[in-house]
Order: C-alpha cells, then structure tokens, then sequence
C-alpha cells in the first residue's frame, strides 16, 4: 500500500486549517491520501464555522490514514494550548505549531508518511516564541540532519526556479552571492532533477544579476567576476548549463522551453516570475533534505483566514507534488 503524505496545521490562525479541509475534499476520492498533524477541535470548529462537510477520524498511526481517506480526514493529534482565533496569531500556540512540524519529520524519516507538506506559518510570531531558526527551511534541515544544504525550489506547470540567496534584503544577498554558492546550489538542483523528477539530463539556465546580464561589464561585473566562473565549473562536472543569461529576457515561453530549470541569483528575481505564471499552482519544494517536503507558494493570509475565501490550488499541487516526488525516492 502507498505510504500516506503528513500535512502540518500550520499557524492555526492563518489559513492552513481551511486549506487542509478543502484540499481532503477534492482529494478524497482519487488521493493521493494524506493525514493532518492537526488540533481536531480546531479542524471541527472549522468544519462547522465554514460550513464544509468533512466529517474527521482521529488516528494514532499514520498507517490507518489510507484506510480512512476516502471517508474521513485523517487527524494525528496535535493539541493547541488556546482556542486558535482567525487572523490573530498566538505566541500560546508556538510548541503545537513547531510540534507538528517535528512530528511530521519524524515520521518522514522513519518512512512511516512518504513525504511532509507544511501549511504556511508566521516566523515572527515564532521568533516571540523563542524559535530559533530563519524559517521552515533551516528548522527541517536540522530535524533531519540534512547533509547538503537545503536548497529552495519553486515550481509550477510552466517552470521551475531555484534562487541561490533566499531571505535577505537585496543590498544582503548581493553581498552573500559566490561562485561557490551557485556551484553547491546548481549541484542539489540538478541532482534532484534527476532523483526525483525523473529527468535523466536537466538542463539549467543560469540567469545573471545586472541587468542584460551585465552588458558585457558595462552595467556591472558579477556576471563575469562570479557567475561565469560557476558555469564553467557546472561544464566541467558534465552538467548541461546554459548563462548566464538576461533575467528579463529568460522566462518568456519560447525561453523556457530550453531549460528544465533557471537557477536564479535572489529570491524575487526567480519568484516573480513564476508566481505572475501560475500563483495558484505554485509549490514550494525543498531540495537537499533527506525527506521530501513541499509546502503551498504564500503565506498566513490573515485578512482572509475563517472567511472560507481560501484557494486551496497550491496546497492541492503541494500534495500532489509531494506524492510524485515520494514515488520518485522509491524507485530504485
């Protein structure tokens, strides 16, 4: 029987418990199945206060989840201190919110679930907490002993985008950006391709900094000074690597269709470009972990959190990602 996938609650005044119940509605009779590491008060709360018939079954081992599936949503109990009020986060609630997150790791690597889907959390209300990690990323490359550096891929139908610096204001990430970094960053990226995505040759874009890719030096030196110099390193390792190329120029779709994936040199110049492509359908997919894990592409949306507004597509498409990578991990 196929593994099910763990989903964490998320910050439980944002809009992940929604998410979750919509996602088990449009999930439940085709899968792939999943269980919740969720409050089931607060997810009963929700299913009342929305009005959204998901009846819910309490388990105690994720082996029971695909059983239940088509009938139920799965909850693996995880208690709030405080009743969650929508749009409000509450410090009260960090321990069941990072709870979750570690349950869902732990399971993931005693291979019990096949993959771990995060629902959007707040960091800062995480920091006031005492949390003590830049976000999702880093905390699960801790829970999991990651040996590589955990590398953050966007992807959607149309295109896959992975940045080298992440979050960090622009003056900072130009500053962090090496030669080295888009080395090790290229490197997990390509692997993965081929690990999971079941791309027996990827190709990768590598986009410049300047803009037209620095205009031979005349709009500034990274391209030649840092990022030719990881190219031809990629080259050197057999790697298919084209760049680097003009970000303005590099997503269009007679682009696109070149490569596989456009390693990019800051966080916007490779989200723009995919959310303004397909914002419903974005995954977050975390590369170099020893488990899988993808999360939906946007936050907490507070201002909309218990007002059934919530577009469950990406949760949907992080589920569904999360469930071919796993099938891409078995294979031999």
């Amino acid at each position: 029987m196929t593994r099910p996938l763990a989903l964490t609650m998320g910050d439980p005044a944002g809009i992940g418990g929604e998410l979750t119940l919509r996602a088990w509605l449009a999930l439940r009779a085709r899968g792939p199945a999943f269980l919740a590491l969720d409050d089931p008060a607060r997810l009963a709360g929700l299913t009342h206060g929305l009005g959204l018939p998901v009846p819910l079954v309490e388990i105690t081992d994720p082996a029971a989840a695909a059983g239940h599936f088509s009938a139920a949503l799965p909850v693996l109990p995880i208690r709030l201190a405080e009743p969650a009020v929508p749009g409000q986060p509450n410090p009260a609630n960090a321990t069941a919110i990072v709870g979750a997150i570690e349950q869902g790791a732990r399971l993931a690597l005693a291979g019990a679930v096949g993959g771990l889907i995060t629902n959007p959390i707040n960091k800062a209300a995480l920091y006031h907490a005492g949390f003590a990690h830049p976000g999702h990323t880093e905390f699960l490359a801790a829970l999991t002993g990651a040996s590589n550096r955990p590398v953050m891929m966007l992807a959607c139908p149309a295109l896959r985008v992975v940045p080298v610096t992440v979050h960090a204001s622009l003056r900072n990430a130009i500053a962090q950006l090496d030669t080295a970094s888009i080395i090790e960053v290229a490197r997990i990226a390509h692997a993965a391709l081929r690990a999971q995505f079941g791309l027996a040759t990827p190709r990768l874009a590598v986009a410049g900094l300047n803009p037209h890719a620095g205009e031979s030096g005349a709009l500034g030196e990274e391209e030649s000074t840092i990022i030719a110099p990881a190219i031809a390193r990629l080259r050197q390792d057999g790697i298919a690597v084209t760049g680097p190329h003009s970000p303005d120029t590099m997503f269009t779709a007679e682009a696109r269709a070149g490569y596989d994936a456009a390693i990019c040199m800051y966080h916007d110049q490779a989200l723009i470009p995919l959310k303004t492509l397909d914002m419903h359908h974005g995954v977050n997919v975390t590369l170099g972990l020893p488990i899988v894990r993808t999360s939906p592409d946007h936050g907490t949306a507070y201002d909309i959190a218990g007002t059934g507004r919530a577009d469950p597509s990406s949760l949907i498409a992080a589920i569904e990602m999360a469930a071919e990578l796993a099938r891409g991990a078995d294979r031999p």
